[in-house]
């Protein structure tokens, strides 16, 4: 609800009352939590988040913006939102952008949505940095249960019951990016990853390897 503009123009109670239509909490229900990584990117999102609940805790999963911004081009040609080539998108990107202006862009924002910086400090500009968790999608990936224990920790819950990795909201991709492509996003990352490693004292030297030629072959939904 709150990248939604329209919910932001009713009157508060009927507002609060539709998001609050979305959970069904239970008698013994001590918090409840939504995941939607697009309040990340919205400008508006920490400030609204932050005015329904000052205390609200948030987990974020980043993922290498190079990998990031193929998957999203891949979704959004699968949903038939998006005509262009991956590497004539990402070029014309800014162009098509300011289409929403003076919003963010839902659909042709490849590469803006991968500056995680600017967003991280827009988050921590409304919420103390002890009220947020941040993890690289890796670390959910490969380590789920150590990532769950983190989570049960920082939310100050029971720990979760075992889990073991579930591949979803995954697809072939189509094809693999080009040494070109690859290197055109470096260079346009190459300073944000260096900020973010600064910022969350991460190693993203992983995040260099895998833009060097290393890929999965297929693609998560961001």
């Amino acid at each position: 609800m709150f990248d939604t503009e329209e919910c932001f123009k009713w009157p508060l109670v009927v507002r609060e009352r539709f998001y609050h239509s979305y959970f069904t909490p239970g008698i013994s229900t001590r918090i409840l939590g939504e995941a939607t990584p697009i309040y990340m990117y919205w400008y508006a999102s920490p400030r609204r988040i932050w005015e329904y609940n000052p205390r609200m805790k948030l987990i974020l999963v980043l993922r290498n913006p190079i990998e990031r911004a193929y998957s999203h081009w891949n979704m959004e040609r699968d949903r038939q939102a998006e005509s262009l080539a991956f590497f004539d998108a990402i070029k014309t990107e800014r162009k098509r952008y300011r289409e929403a202006l003076p919003l963010q862009h839902r659909t042709y924002s490849y590469v803006d949505r991968g500056f995680y910086s600017d967003q991280i400090r827009r988050i921590w500009h409304f919420f103390p940095q002890e009220q947020t968790l941040f993890f690289k999608s890796e670390e959910l990936r490969q380590n789920p249960r150590q990532v769950l224990h983190q989570i049960g920790q920082f939310l100050e819950i029971e720990s979760f019951p075992p889990v073991e990795p579930k591949d979803v909201h995954s697809r072939p991709y189509i094809s693999q990016l080009s040494a070109e492509e690859r290197m055109y996003l470096a260079e346009i990352f190459s300073s944000e990853i260096e900020e973010l490693e600064r910022m969350l004292g991460w190693d993203c030297s992983d995040w260099s390897r895998v833009s060097q030629g290393e890929e999965s072959g297929h693609v998560t939904l961001p």
